[in-house]
């Protein structure tokens, strides 16, 4: 009872500071024309909202399935996938890039093109009966880097003005946020979680391994096919949407397990959104009214997410 007391009151204290994250965000030196900036705000603040909610649970999920805390689903290559989608589009309209694709339609294309890159490596490596979720990780691995090379050579091909174009692509920024396509990410977003969190059961038993979870009479493929596709779904969706931001996923769910103390998954991914968007406003925050937009928030984030990597890496060794 007192276990359950302190996790309550652990995620009441985690949503009361994400609020006031998002009241300090959003109120802070609004200045004369506060309308304006309201409506500005507002949209920075559903935008980090929805990569919250797609990296805590993909993150989660992942690492559950993984049975690892030091892997996130970037490791499956989605991100060298999208930078290299965005040079090659670059690649091929130079400078009319932006009039040949909409933002609406390069969003289309990086989701597209990040979904069924899953799709096609789950069918072709995750076969039915085989449990290949290993050979899966090593593949994924094995073409991120490929995708990471490409993209770097074929930078070095572009003229160095449409550099620029590209470059813009490589760090997640929330200062760009397109409201068309914002709602249908949320949308896209909402209907994800309601299914993923009606299956967290499923992920307490997963949790437990591979042999116990098949004892337990869980159809142990189907369930990790399900859940892959809804963490490819939401991991490309929040890319497309910002942009990579590599050590996110794996700061706020090793902090999660830290602050929370338990294996039930529908409280650590609640916690984790919580924890999410509170690191995603303070880091917005800082980077905007302290920084001064001089140094882009995934830098910051992948910062801190590295030099954790590092230490969790140190721990576990000493372990």
């Amino acid at each position: 009872m007192e276990k359950k007391i302190n996790i309550r009151r652990s995620l009441w204290i985690a949503l009361l500071l994400m609020m006031a994250s998002g009241m300090l965000f959003l109120f802070y030196n609004l200045g004369g024309s506060w309308e304006f900036a309201l409506r500005l705000r507002g949209l920075k603040v559903v935008a980090i909202l929805v990569v919250a909610g797609c990296v805590a649970f993909s993150s989660v999920a992942f690492q559950t399935l993984t049975n690892n805390r030091i892997l996130t689903p970037s490791i499956m290559g989605f991100e060298s996938l999208y930078l290299l989608i965005q040079t090659v589009i670059v690649y091929m309209y130079s400078d009319h890039t932006y009039r040949v694709l909409s933002s609406i339609d390069n969003f289309l294309v990086s989701v597209a093109g990040m979904i069924g890159f899953s799709f096609l490596l789950y069918l072709l490596i995750y076969k039915k009966g085989k449990d290949n979720l290993h050979l899966l990780l090593l593949v994924g691995i094995i073409l991120g880097t490929l995708f990471s090379s490409l993209s770097s050579f074929m930078q070095l091909l572009i003229d160095p003005n449409d550099f620029f174009i590209v470059q813009g692509k490589m760090f997640a920024t929330f200062n760009k946020i397109n409201s068309k396509l914002l709602w249908p990410s949320l949308g896209v977003m909402t209907a994800t979680l309601i299914i993923g969190f009606r299956m967290t059961r499923y992920l307490d038993v997963l949790a437990l391994g591979r042999d116990q979870a098949i004892n337990l009479g869980l159809n142990y493929n189907r369930v990790v096919k399900m859940f892959l596709v809804m963490i490819a779904v939401l991991v490309s969706v929040s890319t497309a949407l910002i942009g990579p931001i590599t050590f996110l996923g794996l700061l706020v769910t090793n902090l999660t397990y830290e602050l929370f103390g338990t294996h039930k998954h529908h409280l650590l991914i609640t916690g984790c959104i919580m924890v999410s968007a509170t690191a995603l406003l303070i880091g917005q925050f800082l980077m905007e009214r302290v920084f001064n937009l001089s140094i882009p928030l995934s830098a910051i984030i992948n910062i801190v997410g590295g030099f954790y990597f590092i230490y969790l890496l140190l721990r576990v060794k000493k372990l």
